[in-house]
């Protein structure tokens, strides 16, 4: 069931992969005009068990030239086993069936596993063989036959390159993509960090201070070691006052930013997500309240669903998202993570509701007062 998923939702760099091995295949399906060639051998009065052996081997030699450059793509290992085995139906394709078309998709197999000094040299060796064998038959056309084998094979080379070297910049533009997202979370943790030392170092380190004093005044006079106490009390208290300061502060996130930054995140995941949000005239606790379940909603879109596309509104401080993403039953999408989000919008005199729609989506909504 997994796979059907990925199957018929894949993500944008599979969608890119897909193209760039088809766009090959058109290239490396030269060898579909030695079907024609044996078609007029058979109405020439060659014998049919002697084309349908040919058509044969050209048939299994089409269907192997469509696996090595699927390896090449996915990073895998070479296929030296479908690459002999295609070379030597490419061999005898030539040699017994006078057929020249499978020698050119043959060096583009090859292409990417080996050096381009490697190819250049295995190319202009299969043209030499291929004219050799013509001459040596008698045929009279061999530099006309040089010359359309070095265009064919130039241009199988060519697009099986190019098209290698799209699909590397592809992967390396999408890497970069998750590392900066990875990164911006790590900065945004190692900055949090960072206030929380310098916000609690001092703090705790006054009270383990006090409450020596008080451990070593408790026995002569207990007086002073309550008043000790009751400094290390006041001392506690101010600090987690601090400490809840500096998380709202951190929670105070800006709406803004937050519907900019999602929107790029799911857009990196293949979700086409449409904005539409009128904020100037919130107050801060809305917009904190309202980027919080913004960047909730899109954490459960990103891993409870396969959503292909994602609509977000925000007016008159009600937020609207939905998304596509609903394969099953409502009840497999209860937004559990939303349950401590929906006690803060009530506080606030607020409401949060999540659930499918009739028309097949998940809508999020949360109305939070003006």
């Amino acid at each position: 069931m997994k796979a059907w998923d990925r199957i018929r939702n894949p993500s944008k760099l599979t969608r890119v992969r897909w193209l760039i091995v088809y766009c090959t295949d058109v290239i490396l399906i030269f060898p579909l005009v030695g079907y024609y060639g044996f078609y007029l051998n058979w109405q020439q009065g060659t014998p049919p068990l002697a084309v349908l052996a040919g058509v044969a081997v050209l048939l299994a030699f089409n269907v192997l030239s469509t696996r090595p450059f699927r390896v090449a793509v996915q990073g895998g290992r070479r296929p030296t086993a479908v690459l002999a085995v295609s070379g030597v139906l490419a061999l005898v394709l030539l040699t017994v069936f006078a057929q020249i078309w499978a020698i050119p998709t043959w060096v583009a197999l090859l292409a990417p596993f080996v050096r381009k000094r490697v190819t250049l040299v295995v190319a202009l060796a299969s043209i030499a063989v291929a004219n050799l064998f013509v001459w040596w038959i008698g045929g009279w056309i061999i530099s006309l036959l040089m010359l359309v084998q070095a265009v064919l094979t130039a241009i199988c080379l060519a697009v099986v390159w190019a098209n290698l070297a799209l699909w590397r910049l592809t992967t390396e533009a999408h890497e970069g993509e998750e590392a900066l997202a990875r990164l911006a979370v790590s900065e945004e943790r190692l900055r949090f960090a960072r206030d929380l030392n310098d916000l609690l170092g001092q703090s705790l380190t006054d009270v383990a201070q006090r409450t020596e004093r008080a451990e070593r005044a408790l026995a002569t006079d207990r007086e002073a070691a309550a008043a000790e106490m009751f400094e290390v009390r006041d001392l506690a208290r101010r600090s987690l006052r601090e400490v809840r300061a500096v998380v709202q502060n951190y929670r105070a996130i800006d709406l803004d930013e937050v519907l900019a930054s999602v929107r790029a995140v799911l857009e990196a995941a293949d979700v086409r997500c449409t904005v539409r949000a009128d904020t100037g005239e919130l107050p801060p606790e809305t917009r904190t309240l309202l980027a919080t379940v913004v960047r909730e909603g899109v954490t459960n879109v990103l891993k409870h669903s396969r959503a292909e596309r994602c609509t977000i509104t925000i007016e008159d401080g009600v937020l609207e998202m939905s998304n596509d993403g609903v394969s099953g039953p409502a009840g497999e999408h209860a937004p559990n993570g939303l349950a401590g989000l929906a006690q803060r919008i009530r506080a606030a005199g607020g409401t949060l509701e999540a659930e499918p729609t009739a028309d097949g989506r998940y809508r999020l909504r949360a109305a939070v007062p003006a």
